[in-house]
């Protein structure tokens, strides 16, 4: 038999569950442990971690972004459940607490979107809904 057929193309040695959380991958995990975090505030937790690990690790602008944006979603989101858990005591923290829910799940979606779309967030310091 002949050597000449075409040959499955290599990724310099590493093997697939090497890669399986770096870059966009891991940025789309933080989100989605962010959307569980609204029901088990311990995923949240584990998001934020996993974005300081990788933020140190982007490679590029478009990744470094999303990590940034996540860790401020987090930070921001804890201050208004605290804050929210307060107010509760007078009942308008109600009120705080389902602003946070729209909230975060708007930020988490729109930073999904652009990271589907290879895009950087725009408006990484923003405390508002859009990532782009």
């Amino acid at each position: 038999m002949s050597d000449n057929a075409p040959k499955p193309p290599t990724n310099g040695g590493t093997n697939s569950l090497e890669i399986g959380l770096e870059g966009q991958g891991s940025a789309n995990l933080i989100y989605i442990l962010y959307l569980a975090g609204l029901f088990f505030p311990i995923t949240a937790l584990v998001g934020v971690i996993l974005a300081y690990i990788n933020r140190g690790k982007a490679r590029d602008t478009v990744l470094g972004s999303h990590f940034t944006f996540q860790i401020r979603t987090f930070w921001i989101g804890l201050l208004a459940m605290v804050v929210g858990g307060l107010l509760s005591l007078i009942l308008i923290g109600y009120l705080l607490l389902l602003a946070w829910v729209v909230w975060m799940l708007t930020r988490v979606i729109t930073g999904m979107q652009a990271l589907g779309r290879n895009q950087p967030v725009a408006r990484v310091a923003s405390w508002g809904f859009t990532a782009t």
